[in-house]
C-alpha cells in the first residue's frame, strides 16, 4: 500500500495522535512522553498535582528544574526550592538543583531524544526541536495533566517549511537566523504554525545553533519549531554518551508544506532587535554608534559553549569599554567547567567581565537590571517593556558577536567592523572533543514505594491553589481595563526579583497584576463584586507561558477577556482556569471604552451553538448589540463553563 509523502511534523504527530484529525484548525490530542517544569511555574504545577490527587507521574520522564528564581535575598526562594524538591520526590520526577543550569540546554544535553513529544511550563520548551523533538510550551496545568497521563489537546497548526541553503558568513551566527525570521514576520508571524527547518543549510548548523533558532520560534508566536534528527544530532548525542537514543528522522524528499520560505544563510548580516519587542529587528549597521552601558551574555536563547567562547576570543587580550558592565551567565555547570578548561573563563575575567551563577538571571529580571533609559545589549530571547526588572528599560537583543563587539567599543557595533582592528579576525572557537558531563546535580526519582512516604515541604509563603466557581449563564461585567496590541504576560503579571518570590502565594502575587500598565487595577478589581472584564488588542498575552497571568487576575475577579486576537498559550490558560476568551473586530474594539459594561446571556447555549456570541455593550447612556466570537472546542466550552480544567477533572474522576 502506497503512503503519501510526509514532512517531519506530520510524522511526529501521526506517531503520537490519540484523537482528532490532523488537519489545520482541527483539535487533536497527542500523547506526551516527557515534561519540563521550572521553578517560576513549577510550584503551581506541583500544587495542581496535589489538588488533583495524583499519586505518581505517568510520563516516560518528567524533570523539575530550578533555574529562574536563584536569588536568596530572603527565605521565599529557598523555601520554594525545598517544596519543589519534596514534590519531585513525592510524585516521581527528576530534580535539577539550583545552580545546575538553565532547563532547556540541560534537558537537551541529558534527556532530549529524537522523536519524543514534550510539553513544558515554559514558552521556550520549543528549543528541544533542535533534536527532532515535538516540544510545545504550555501553561502549567497542561503539564500537570500530561503528568497525569492525559493527552495534550492542541489546535492542529499549519506546517511552515523553511528551507535553509548556504552557510553563515563570518561574524554572523544562529541568532541572526532567527532575528531574520522576526525581521520578516514579526511577533505574530508564526501564530497557528509549526516551523520545520530543512534543506542543505541545516547541515552547517550545530545542534546548539539549532537550539538558538528553535528557542526563539516562541517569539514568532509559533506552536513549536522542528529540525531533522541527522548526523549532527547523532554526533551531539554520542559526545554525551547517548548515541543509543539516536533515531534518524527527516521529512520525505518530496514532502509538501502548508507554507514555504527560503533563507540563504550566506546572505545574512548581523541583526539586532531594538527596544521593546523581539520583532523590532534592524541591521546592526543602521543603529551603530548608540552608546551601550550593559552587555549580558547567556540565557536559553544563546546557551552553547560556543556562544561564550566566541565572546572570550573576541575579547582576548583586550578590555571592555569603561562605560560597559559585561555580565556573563553560564547556562550550565558543565559549560562553566568547559569555559574554565578551555581558558575562555580567564579571557573573560581578564577583559573585565562579571561572572554570575548558572541560571536565567537577567533574562527573567532576576538581577542584572539596567539603569533607566541606558542601552542594555543581551543575547536573550525577549525585550518586552520592564522584563529586565527596570520599568523604563532599553533592552536590545543580538548575537554574541555583536554583543562582544559592542562591549569593546561602548557603542552598538557591527562586529564586521572589528576586522579593521589589528589582529582581530572572526574567531572560530575549537570545541572540546569530550565535553564535560556532570550528573551530580540531577537527582533521580525515588522508587514508588519510597515516594509515597514523602511529605510535601511547604514554607509559609506557599498558599493553596484557589478554587474557582463555574461560569454563570448570565454575566454583566464592567470593562475594568482596556489595553492595546501585543500586551505580554510580563506586563500582565510581571516577573523579576520583586514579584517572582511570591509565585506560590496567589493572594500576594495578585497585588502586582498589571502594575506597569495600571497600578490601580488590583485595588479596583478587588473592589468590584461579581467580577469584571478586560478588553485587549491584537496578540493579547504574548510571551511567557506563566499561568499566574491568568490565575492572579482570576483571583481578583476576572471572568471575561475580549480581544482582537490572543496568543496561543495565554488563550489556552484562560480556558484552563474558567476565564471566557472572546474575540472582536476592530470596530467593536474601538467602540468599547474602559468602564463600559458587557452583558452576555444564555452563554452555554450560545457557546455550544456556534462561533458567534451575541453581546450587549452598555456605555455613555446607551445600549448597543455587538457580535463576539470564540474559538473554543466543545471540550473547552465544557471546561470553561465548569470553572476550569481542575474542576472538570475532579468531577470526571469522582
Amino acid at each position: 500500500m502506497a503512503y503519501a509523502s510526509q514532512n517531519l511534523t506530520q510524522k511526529l504527530i501521526a506517531s503520537h495522535l490519540v484523537e482528532g484529525s490532523p488537519h489545520p484548525g482541527e483539535e487533536v490530542a497527542l500523547s506526551i512522553d516527557q515534561t519540563l517544569t521550572q521553578d517560576a511555574t513549577g510550584t503551581m504545577v506541583m500544587l495542581e498535582l496535589e489538588a488533583m490527587g495524583l499519586d505518581r507521574v505517568r510520563t516516560e520522564l518528567s524533570v523539575q528544574y530550578v533555574d529562574h528564581n536563584l536569588l536568596q535575598t530572603d527565605e521565599k526562594n529557598p523555601e520554594d526550592h525545598l517544596f519543589l524538591q519534596s514534590a519531585a520526590r513525592r510524585f516521581g520526577l527528576w530534580f535539577s538543583k539550583a545552580g545546575n543550569g538553565v532547563s532547556h540546554p540541560v534537558h537537551q544535553a541529558h534527556f532530549g531524544r529524537p522523536g519524543a513529544t514534550m510539553v513544558g511550563s515554559d514558552s521556550h520548551t520549543c528549543a528541544a526541536g533542535a533534536l527532532g523533538m515535538l516540544a510545545v510550551g504550555v501553561g502549567g496545568l497542561e503539564v500537570a495533566m500530561a503528568m497525569a497521563g492525559e493527552p495534550l489537546y492542541v489546535t492542529m497548526p499549519e506546517v511552515w517549511g523553511v528551507e535553509l541553503t548556504g552557510e553563515l558568513p563570518p561574524w554572523v551566527s544562529a541568532k541572526d537566523v532567527i532575528l531574520e525570521m522576526l525581521r520578516r514576520h514579526g511577533v505574530t508571524g508564526g501564530g497557528g504554525r509549526i516551523i520545520e527547518y530543512h534543506g542543505d543549510g541545516v547541515r552547517s548548523l550545530s545542534a546548539m545553533d539549532r537550539h538558538v533558532i528553535a528557542n526563539m520560534g516562541a517569539e514568532l508566536g509559533a506552536t513549536t519549531s522542528i529540525f531533522p534528527a541527522d548526523e549532527e544530532v547523532r554526533r551531539y548525542l554520542a559526545e554525551r554518551g547517548r548515541e543509543d537514543q539516536f533515531v534518524e528522522l527527516q521529512g520525505d524528499e518530496d514532502a509538501a508544506y502548508d507554507l514555504t520560505e527560503r533563507i540563504d544563510l550566506s546572505t545574512l548580516e548581523p541583526l539586532i532587535a531594538a527596544p521593546s519587542s523581539p520583532g523590532n529587528v534592524t541591521p546592526v549597521g543602521e543603529v551603530a554608534g548608540e552608546e551601550v552601558h550593559q552587555v549580558v551574555i547567556g540565557s536559553s536563547a544563546n546557551p552553547g559553549l560556543r556562544d561564550f567562547a566566541v565572546v572570550a576570543e573576541i575579547l582576548r587580550g583586550r578590555q571592555v569599554d569603561q562605560r560597559v558592565s559585561l555580565d556573563i551567565n553560564p547556562t550550565s555547570r558543565e559549560i562553566y567547567a568547559d569555559m574554565a578548561r578551555g581558558g575562555w573563563l580567564l579571557d573573560l575575567i581578564s577583559a573585565g567581565a562579571r561572572i554570575h551563577q548558572s541560571g536565567c538571571m537577567g533574562c527573567i529580571g532576576m538581577g542584572q537590571a539596567p539603569a533607566v533609559g541606558r542601552n542594555s545589549l543581551r543575547t536573550m530571547p525577549r525585550n518586552f517593556p520592564g522584563r529586565s526588572g527596570t520599568d523604563e528599560d532599553s533592552v536590545w537583543l543580538c548575537s554574541p558577536e555583536t554583543a562582544a563587539a559592542s562591549a569593546l567599543t561602548g557603542r552598538i557595533t557591527d562586529p564586521r567592523a572589528l576586522e579593521e582592528s589589528p589582529g582581530l579576525a572572526c574567531p572560530t572557537p575549537r570545541m572540546p572533543e569530550a565535553p564535560t558531563i556532570d550528573h551530580e546535580m540531577l537527582v533521580a526519582p525515588l522508587p514508588a514505594e519510597q515516594a509515597r512516604e514523602v511529605e510535601l515541604v511547604k514554607g509559609g509563603n506557599i498558599s493553596a491553589l484557589p478554587e474557582f466557581d463555574p461560569l454563570p449563564d448570565e454575566i454583566d461585567l464592567p470593562v475594568l481595563l482596556k489595553v492595546g496590541d501585543d500586551v505580554s504576560t510580563d506586563e500582565i503579571m510581571p516577573a523579576g526579583s520583586r514579584v517572582l518570590p511570591y509565585r506560590s502565594n496567589i493572594p500576594k502575587i495578585s497585588e502586582f497584576v498589571y502594575r506597569q500598565v495600571d497600578p490601580t487595577y488590583p485595588e479596583r478589581a478587588g473592589g468590584v463584586g461579581g467580577g469584571h472584564a478586560i478588553l485587549g488588542g491584537v496578540n493579547y498575552g504574548q510571551g511567557s507561558s506563566r499561568e499566574h497571568a491568568v490565575i492572579a487576575p482570576r483571583y481578583l475577579g476576572l471572568r471575561l477577556v475580549v480581544a482582537r486576537s490572543f496568543s496561543r498559550i495565554h488563550w489556552q490558560n484562560l480556558a484552563n482556569f474558567g476565564v471566557l476568551a472572546l474575540e472582536c473586530d476592530e470596530e467593536v474594539y474601538a467602540s468599547v471604552d474602559q468602564e463600559d459594561r458587557i452583558r452576555l446571556r444564555g452563554l452555554a447555549e450560545a457557546l455550544h451553538a456556534g462561533r458567534e456570541v451575541p453581546a450587549v455593550v452598555v456605555g455613555n447612556g446607551d445600549e448597543r448589540q455587538v457580535t463576539l466570537r470564540h474559538r473554543l472546542s466543545a471540550r473547552q466550552v465544557e471546561m470553561v463553563l465548569a470553572g476550569g480544567r481542575i474542576a472538570q477533572y475532579a468531577a470526571s474522576t469522582g
